[in-house]
Formats: C-alpha cells, sequence, structure tokens
C-alpha cells in the first residue's frame, strides 16, 4: 500500500491504466544501477528518483570539470571537482528524499559489477567508455539481469534493451562483435549536444520503468536518433548463435 503522501507525490503516475498503484509500489521496492553519471546519467537519474524508484545505485569516479556543465543538468559552477555520483546522489536525495541512494565513487570494474549487479533488478549503462560497456553487457548476461543502453555523439544517439531473462534476445557484442579494438568515439572526440542526450536518456528511463512495472519493452530493437534532421528509426535485430557473451 501507497502512504497517502505518496498517493498526492505520485499521482500523475498512479492515474496511468499501465501504472496505477499497483505499479507504484513496484517502483517503490525496485533497485536500479545506474554506470556513469555524466550528460545520460543526470537525466537518467533525475527522471528516476522523481518517478520513486526504491533505491538507486549510481558509479562514476570522474569529478566535476567546467566542460560537463554545458550538458550534466544535475551540476552548477560551484560543484567543480567534486565527484560525480557524490554530488549527483546529494541532489538527488533533494529531489526525493525517500529514495535510497547509493555511491559508488570509482570506475566499475570486473568485481564491482559483479557485485552490484547481483543486487539490482535493472542496468542502465550510461558511461561514454566502450570497455566498460562490453564489461557491463557481460556481466547482465551471466547474472539474467536486463540492461538498458544508451549512447550518443554529435546530434545522434541510441539506445537498446537486452533482457537476458528472455532466450532470444541479442545482446550488446551480438550487435557490435568486432567494436572492443574499435577507436574511442565519445563527447571528447566528437562533440555533443545536451538535447540529444536528454532525448536518448528519457527513453533509457522509460524503458527501466516499463521494465520494473511488467510493461512489456520491445528488447531486439535498436532505436536511433538523428537529431540533426529530427528522425527516430528502429532496426531489428536477432540473437547470435555464435555471440560469444550470450550465445549458447
Amino acid at each position: 500500500m501507497l502512504t497517502s503522501n505518496e498517493q498526492l507525490r505520485y499521482s500523475r503516475q498512479i492515474m496511468l491504466d499501465k501504472i496505477g498503484e499497483e505499479g507504484q509500489v513496484k517502483l517503490r521496492n525496485a533497485s536500479v544501477l545506474i554506470v556513469g553519471m555524466g550528460g545520460l546519467g543526470n537525466p537518467v537519474s533525475m527522471y528516476l528518483a522523481a518517478a520513486g524508484v526504491g533505491k538507486l545505485i549510481i558509479a562514476d569516479g570522474d569529478q566535476i570539470d567546467v566542460t560537463n556543465l554545458q550538458r550534466q543538468v544535475l551540476f552548477t559552477e560551484q560543484d567543480i571537482q567534486q565527484n560525480k555520483a557524490e554530488c549527483a546522489a546529494e541532489k538527488l536525495q533533494q529531489n526525493n528524499s525517500d529514495v535510497e541512494i547509493e555511491v559508488i565513487d570509482e570506475m566499475m570494474d570486473e568485481e564491482l559489477c559483479q557485485y552490484y549487479i547481483a543486487q539490482v533488478d535493472v542496468v542502465i549503462d550510461c558511461s561514454d567508455n566502450i570497455a566498460t560497456r562490453y564489461l557491463v553487457n557481460r556481466v547482465c548476461v551471466e547474472q539474467q539481469k536486463p540492461f538498458v543502453m544508451g549512447a550518443a555523439t554529435g546530434f545522434d544517439g541510441q539506445q537498446l534493451v537486452v533482457d537476458p531473462r528472455k532466450p532470444d534476445s541479442a545482446c550488446y557484442h551480438c550487435l557490435f562483435p568486432a567494436s572492443e579494438k574499435a577507436p574511442a568515439q565519445n563527447c571528447q572526440t566528437v562533440g555533443i549536444l545536451g538535447p540529444v542526450l536528454a532525448m536518448i536518456a528519457g527513453l533509457q528511463a522509460l524503458q527501466t520503468i516499463k521494465l520494473l512495472t511488467d510493461i512489456d519493452v520491445k528488447y531486439n530493437q535498436l532505436n536511433l536518433y538523428d537529431g540533426f534532421n529530427n528522425q527516430w528509426q528502429q532496426f531489428s535485430l536477432n540473437k547470435q548463435s555464435q555471440c560469444r557473451v550470450c550465445g549458447k
């Protein structure tokens, strides 16, 4: 049951037939790991905290830099040189004191991934590091945890849901089997517009809320956003039997 304060606070969500009070309780009881608290992690965490997700674990080992302020909307000039995850946790707690927030103030490695992914219902990749993305994807497949990937550079973004609980779900490695050795393409090397990140982050947050409330999510669909022409495209994926991560 929801408290009277929760019923009032989340009333605009609860009135949706697909959410209702039962869905709001599911959100309250859920836990999510967000890897990366940059241009994607900022709005993703804001939307999930505002929606009443019960526990957020946020991970980032970087410090806030002046170049981050153009797109990382939780941070201000006064926050420069603070750890991103610690600073974000403070701001998110101000928005919703009922949400439990745990901070990982370092970059995710094998040990941290194995430990924390086991504790949550959904994992969201908001990193700009492809090695981290491959690591998180692999551990999510191993532990059968839904994985919501997002990435953006320039005017373009992409989003994918991997759901290892589904036998036919493709994983990130199915989509990009050879990209681990590819040159890094991120905001530092290509540039980025903040609103493009907001588009992808909003979709990541939406997909996560749907997963947590048992609303059907299309998991073999790559969503591509072209911000220059304001167009979305969807591509269907197939699980690759020879994938060394999820193929059996």
